[in-house]
């Protein structure tokens, strides 16, 4: 480990490591640090049980950063088309990537396996050190320099502080950064699952009145799903006998895709919305959770948080080409800008559709459903909310506008 990095980020996951990745090819020496083992052992057959909805963005950005043949050649699953439907009511909105000339609207991919191809990448580069089982301990901004003492007692100095390390994120508490934000009286239950019939490359989306169920394709007519339940309701359904859950899930989902196998272990995370009043200060930025969380409603938290990184990598490289102190939070402002605005946009509107959809029968509930028949009645509404979910709109980061131009 050197004495001085120009830029230590902190977390190693998906959105932290394709940052250390972007700027593999730069001058820049680059520190990865993670608090847990991130083991190089190939790649398990059986399915992760996390896993991304990743946006044609978020595809331009892997293919930009080397990895996205590594994946396909492990396991993608694109998806052709969105299915959206309320239980209660039945209506429904039906999306199709034919309809804006998209041969898919996303894909399907394992949480894991995105992470493993990224670190692979990182260790292969010259310019970057990445170190496991170890993370910071405290900080302190002098000037155009930060100060690091890791947990190992070791100290380093950094141009630039990354915290790419979730939503408990240490390198937001320790600059002082404050959160907003609520917990959802739900948890998400996750698992991976066979289906009876086929899944037709389709993302499935069903809304039940305490929260919706997601069916999302895999390979082999797998599919990885994502039930929002009321916390004790998401750990009741995880205990219960494996033939009993497998005719509960088949149920609520309306038995779209025929009778239903358990194919994995069933894991339960609380959900929550928060948010960082600030994404930057004299020395530190911070990217992906540790900036913003949101309800998993249209599985977009991954693609923000690549976006983040992408474009926080530009606004680096643009401060180093003039010669700017890269830590300098009027260099940094820009990132904020770029990216705060577009991410609470999503956050919110994820929330209040959250909010609409686990509304009491009512008013509001009857003008809901004649909404949702609306919307599916008129294309260019349907076009647009595509094409938000692609990744592909307003000031792209360098490195998509590449991976797109490259395919």
């Amino acid at each position: 480990m050197r004495d001085y990095y120009d830029i230590a980020i902190i977390g190693g996951g998906m959105v932290g490591a394709s940052m250390a990745v972007a700027l593999s090819d730069t001058s820049m020496r680059v520190l990865l640090l993670d608090s847990s083992v991130c083991s190089p052992a190939p790649l398990p057959e059986d399915y992760d049980i996390r896993v991304s909805a990743i946006s044609v963005a978020s595809k331009y950005y892997f293919q930009s950063l080397g990895i996205w043949s590594g994946l396909q050649d492990f396991r993608v699953s694109p998806y052709q088309q969105m299915h959206i439907w309320e239980k209660q009511s039945g209506s429904a909105i039906h999306f199709d990537g034919a309809q804006i000339g998209e041969d898919v609207l996303g894909y399907i991919i394992e949480n894991r396996a995105i992470q493993y191809y990224l670190l692979e990448k990182a260790r292969r580069s010259g310019n970057i050190d990445f170190f496991d089982s170890l993370s910071i301990e405290s900080c302190a901004v002098r000037d155009d320099r930060v100060k690091l003492t890791l947990t190992d007692d070791s100290r380093i100095t950094c141009g630039l502080l990354v915290g790419a390390d979730g939503n408990r994120s240490k390198v937001r508490s320790l600059a002082g950064i404050d959160t907003k934000g609520w917990k959802y009286d739900q948890s998400a239950l996750v698992a991976t699952v066979g289906t009876e019939l086929p899944h037709d490359d389709t993302a499935w989306q069903c809304f039940l009145p305490d929260g919706p169920l997601a069916f999302l394709p895999l390979a082999d007519n797998m599919c990885s799903i994502v039930w929002s339940a009321k916390h004790h309701q998401a750990q009741e359904l995880a205990g219960l006998p494996e033939d009993i859950f497998e005719r509960q899930l088949a149920e609520a989902f309306d038995f779209r895709l025929g009778s239903i196998k358990l194919c994995s272990e069933r894991g339960v995370f609380p959900l929550q919305l928060q948010y960082a009043r600030q994404y930057v200060k004299q020395g530190v930025a911070l990217i992906g959770d540790a900036a913003h969380s949101i309800h998993p409603l249209a599985g977009q938290g991954v693609n923000l948080g690549l976006l983040d990184s992408a474009s926080l990598v530009d606004v680096i490289l643009e401060g180093a080409r003039q010669g700017k102190p890269i830590g300098s939070v009027a260099l940094l402002r820009r990132y904020e800008r770029w990216r705060k605005g577009d991410n609470l946009g999503v956050m919110f509107l994820m929330d209040a559709f959250k909010r609409m959809f686990t509304t009491e029968p009512g008013p509001l509930k009857s003008a809901r459903n004649a909404g949702i028949e609306l919307v599916n009645s008129i294309n260019p509404i349907k076009d647009m909310i595509m094409k938000g979910a692609s990744g592909l709109r307003g000031e792209l980061p360098t490195m998509i506008r590449d991976g797109k131009l490259a395919e």
